[in-house]
């Protein structure tokens, strides 16, 4: 097996710091005796482990225990199956079943679940986790890997079984892979006659295009003020960050600055004329928002540009860079800061377990004064306060809704069935069409066929549950078949956006100020008129 061998450092004599100099030779001499250990053990594994290792398998997997040994969730190495997925999915295209999966606790966990996928229709739910797929047992795989075996050529199936928070029992579905595009804006739409409203999804490949179309989409449509939604959208391309910023930043404006660790800064400004230099813009942001969805939101915010709603950021205001190595394998390493405008870092910080497992922590959804005092304070153009140190922080912080205990208890109720529940739904959605408009509403005739349905398929729900969830019953039979018949803008406008309550609030601040000014001083009252209400 060929050996290991590191490059020699020239050996600098300085005559006139001999503490230098010997400090130098000693480094030297360190790193080299560094090399031979790394040297023997490749060797000694090589030739003396108990079982057979393939030497291209060794030299990889002590390249991935480097990588690992890093201790940062975001460094990969990519052998060529990896990265061809890795750059299916920036390009915003793959054959799968439609998810996005992070690594949680130890456990690779759904995040989102693409709409008109099979992931979709199998009744996957954010949140649950993955722990085996086809015959293999994922429990300690990384993302990269699970992403790995659940993608394959469109048309071949795939057995998955998950685990679900208030299940006992772990839940099995089956897939069929399909080309799943995943579009940076799935659409646009004009609410209250003048609010564009404007879903991100992703900086995919794509994105600044697709948001700069959607923007003049809504704006022909009427639109006098907008609202971009960054809510769970994990990031993707910086480049497309800087260009999506750039649709509503004056020209020479910075969008962010980066930092390798030679502490050489590199800027990034905006290079062209926007096409919405002065629209009255909201920007709604949450715990899932993250990396370039944080460099387009402190952008918008250090340059007074757009008022934040919502809850913290999640944090990453680190960049990776990809390095393609020989034998098509490539390096995706984190390699630099970035920075905001005025020039705070967002990144929270993370722990490590005694157990050696990188956790990464969501950010409180709702800050304390002394959580925010504790912060460094950054100052906006106009002089407002923005804060660093840990994602960004919303202008006005809105919780987002969630179940009451009932309906979560008819959730888990129901998770045991959630493939029949949702495959019941989708074929009753399907028997409606042509029979109803988009202006529907469930009523307890179409809820009494449901259920019977259900019942002939051997699912029967309690009427104790039921009658603590009828409304969550009903959330779920109207987005289904608004989904299914009319698309999902139809069903987000008809059904998502009444119980959205950050989204509610956007729409109320702009239905109110006529300028982005006052926007900013709506937001002042606010946040002055909860400090009065503690004192």
């Amino acid at each position: 097996m060929k050996k290991i061998r590191f490059p020699r450092p020239a050996i600098v004599v300085a005559v006139l710091v001999p503490l230098f100099s010997a400090a130098f030779v000693l480094q030297q001499q360190q790193t080299m005796a560094s090399a031979r250990l790394l040297d023997q053990v490749l060797q000694l594994t090589a030739t003396r482990y108990v079982d057979t290792i393939d030497a291209n398998a060794l030299y990889e997997k002590a390249a991935r225990g480097l990588v690992h040994e890093l201790n940062d969730p975001y460094s990969v190495l990519f052998s060529p199956k990896e990265l061809a997925a890795f750059n299916q999915q920036t390009g915003g295209k793959y054959g799968g079943i439609g998810m996005e999966i992070l690594q949680v606790q130890g456990f690779v966990t759904v995040q989102r679940v693409f709409p008109n996928t099979p992931a979709a229709a199998g009744g996957v739910m954010e949140g649950d986790r993955i722990i085996q797929i086809d015959t293999s047992n994922v429990r300690g795989w990384t993302v990269s890997q699970v992403s790995d075996k659940l993608k394959g050529e469109p048309g071949t199936a795939v057995q998955v079984k998950f685990a679900r928070s208030g299940v006992s029992e772990p839940i099995p579905l089956s897939f069929t892979r399909a080309i799943v595009h995943i579009p940076a804006v799935p659409y646009g739409l004009v609410l209250d006659g003048n609010i564009g409203y404007i879903p991100l999804q992703q900086f995919s490949e794509t994105a600044a295009d697709e948001l700069t179309a959607a923007v003049a989409n809504v704006t022909k449509r009427g639109a006098t003020r907008i609202i971009i939604d960054l809510r769970s959208n994990p990031g993707g391309i910086l480049d497309q960050a800087i260009a999506t910023s750039n649709i509503f930043l004056k020209q020479g404006s910075q969008v962010a600055s980066v930092r390798a660790r030679t502490g050489e800064m590199q800027t990034y400004d905006a290079t062209d004329a926007p096409a919405q230099p002065s629209v009255p813009l909201v920007v709604l942001v949450d715990g899932r928002s993250a990396s370039a969805s944080e460099i387009l939101a402190g952008a918008l915010q250090d340059h007074d540009r757009a008022l934040i709603i919502g809850t913290t950021s999640f944090g990453k205001g680190l960049v990776q860079s990809v390095f393609q190595l020989d034998g098509g394998y490539a390096l995706k390493m984190t390699t630099a800061k970035w920075f905001t405008p005025s020039g705070r870092s967002i990144q929270k910080a993370r722990k490590l377990l005694p157990d050696g497992e990188f956790v990464e922590v969501m950010p409180d959804s709702l800050e304390s004064d002394s959580v925010k005092r504790a912060r460094p304070k950054y100052k906006s153009d106009a002089g407002r306060i923005v804060y660093g140190g840990g994602g960004i922080t919303p202008d006005i912080i809105v919780q987002a809704d969630t179940l009451t205990t009932p309906e979560q208890k008819f959730r888990a109720a129901l998770a045991p069935k959630g493939q029949i529940f949702t495959t019941q739904l989708q074929e009753y959605a399907a028997s409606l069409k042509g029979k109803i408009t988009p202006d529907f509403t469930v009523n307890q005739s179409m809820r009494n066929e449901f259920l019977a349905r259900l019942k002939a398929k051997g699912v029967t729900i309690d009427n104790t549950l039921l009658n603590g969830a009828t409304t969550d019953l009903d959330r779920l039979m109207n987005l289904q078949i608004a989904t299914q018949l009319f698309g999902d803008s139809t069903a987000d406008k008809r059904f998502r956006f009444v119980e959205d309550s950050q989204l509610q609030k956007a729409i109320m601040v702009l239905k109110t100020a006529g300028n982005q000014q006052a926007l900013f001083a709506i937001a002042e009252r606010e946040t002055q008129h909860a400090m009065a209400n503690k004192q």
